[in-house]
Order: C-alpha cells, then structure tokens, then sequence
C-alpha cells in the first residue's frame, strides 16, 4: 500500500497556537497579527515570479486577450472580487477581466459541496469561455490541489493560452500543470486548515498587485491618478474632478468645467495639458491606445 502523499504547507498544524484556545482575547490578537507579518515577506520572495506573471498577462491583454481567474472557495472569492473591480476602477469590459469559481454565483455567498472536486467543471468552465492562446488563465488554489483549478488550467494550456498557477505551498499539483507559478510560502495557519487567514491575504496581495500592475502598463493611470475610472456615482464623480485639479492645476469650478466639456478625465487631462480642443484630445488618445502619458508625449 503505497503512502498517501504529504500534506501542503497550508494543512500543516502550527504549533504556535496549539493552545489557542486557552489565550485572552489580547493573545489571540496578537498571535494572529504576528502571523500575519509573516504574510508580506512570503509574497516579497515571489517578487521574481510575480513579475513574470504580470509581463505575460499584459502581453496578451495587448493582443486583445483576457485575464481570466480560476478558484474554489475563498481563492475563488478573492479571484471574482478582483475582477469585478476592473470595470468601474479602470474602465475594462467585463468580458476582460473575468472571475470564475467552482459551482458559479451560488459559491460566492455559499458553499456548493462538491464542485471543487470535479476536474470536469473547471475544464468545461474553460470551454464555455471558448479559452484561446491570446488569454491568460490563473488558476487560483491556497493547497495547490483543488481538481477544478487542475481541470481548469489543464484545459486552458490545451487550447493554447497562457496557464499561471496560484498556490500556497510548492511542489503542487497545480504547478506541475502550470507554464508559471506563483507560491508564497505562508505556511500552517493559526487555525489548522484555515487557508482564508494568511493563504487568503496573500492571495489578495497578489491578485492586486497582478492586476494593478497590468492596468499601469496598460495606460489606465497617469501617474498615480486613476484616469480610467468610470464616474458612476458621487463619489467617483468627485474624484474624477480631483484627478483633473491635482494633474492640471486648475480649481474645482474650472476643472468640473473642463470635465462636463470634454465627457471623460483622459480626455479632459490631454486637452488641457497639450493645449488642445477635446476633438483633438480624443484624436491623440486613441492613437496612443488610450494613454494619457503618450497621448502627451506625441508631436504636435
């Protein structure tokens, strides 16, 4: 009978807080925040792979791919947030950017036994979406074993596109199907099993620093201005003129002004910093691909 193979970093027990139970308040606190330190420095060792990953994901976004995310559980969560969040923060089509988790919407406010397990259902998810060579697909699973990220990125590398592995622990199933992978090192969690704690967090660093970075060098900001966003309530309304005062220099009155004639922020930033009328400004914005930076570095 051969042995059952060994149990991810995630799974493992911490002996930190095997009497957990018998701590104050206070204690508990503060163990957990002292894991959680621990947290930024596994993510800083992936750096290297991180990158990788970023560069990838951006080069087929360019070629009009998509990024695609792939997880069960709370990776699966953490992959939907960060996606549902492109659109309204940088103006990205929701068909660019798109979130999948095993056993679909229901999973996200509930658990739906089963689906994890099922190698199929991420192979069949990745067929629905008719997953090609130009999209990038991260598969996203803290134990690096969940059968529906296999299944996904198994089918995602068969039709061509580019597969990027997530996990927690290394070797993992999920790497060894993988063109990259990504694995901060969080190690057994203050509560045995309990991958939402330090595993989710770093999942959370990641996915924001993947997706982020990819918009940067996409042309979404101007600086560190959120030039892209969509102004879709007060809020966001208000800090679409802030962005226009803080890079223009103008006051709020003439910035709201400048905002109503010209329809959008990059408009409005290139019309006012190259000097031109907003017809022009849009001119210059789609020949540099929606760019702020380069609509203002083009000769006049």
């Amino acid at each position: 009978m051969s042995n059952p193979p060994p149990l991810p970093l995630t799974e493992l027990n911490n002996p930190l807080s095997a009497q957990i139970d018998q701590m104050t308040t206070r204690e508990i606190l503060g163990l957990i925040n002292a894991q959680d330190q621990q947290v930024i420095d596994a993510v800083r060792a992936e750096l290297d792979h991180i990158t990788a990953a970023a560069d990838a994901i951006y080069a087929r976004l360019t070629q009009g791919g998509r990024l695609i995310y792939a997880g069960a559980g709370t990776s699966g969560r953490l992959g939907v947030v960060d996606a549902s969040e492109m659109p309204p923060t940088y103006n990205v089509s929701p068909d660019r950017v798109i979130g999948l988790i095993a056993g679909g919407e229901t999973a996200l406010i509930r658990s739906v036994e089963g689906a994890e397990d099922r190698v199929e259902l991420g192979s069949a998810d990745m067929t629905r979406l008719n997953v090609n060579a130009r999209d990038a697909v991260v598969g996203i699973a803290a134990s690096g074993r969940t059968p529906y990220v296999i299944g996904a990125l198994q089918q995602a590398k068969t039709r061509g596109a580019l597969a990027i592995s997530f996990a927690c622990t290394y070797p993992a199933p999920i790497h060894a199907v993988a063109d990259l992978y990504i694995a901060p090192l969080t190690g057994p969690e203050v509560v045995e099993g309990s991958t939402r704690m330090k595993a989710g967090t770093a999942t959370k660093l990641v996915l924001n620093m993947l997706s982020t970075t990819v918009m940067i060098k996409l042309g979404k900001t101007y600086g560190n201005l959120m030039v892209d966003l969509q102004p879709t309530n007060q809020k966001l309304r208000e800090r679409a003129r802030r962005i226009v005062e803080r890079a223009t220099g103008l006051d709020a009155a003439r910035a709201q002004h400048l905002l109503d004639e010209c329809g959008d922020t990059k408009t409005a930033l290139v019309a006012q910093l190259a000097r031109v009328s907003p017809t022009a400004a849009r001119a210059r914005l789609s020949r540099a691909q929606g760019s702020v930076r380069r609509a203002l570095e083009q000769p006049e």
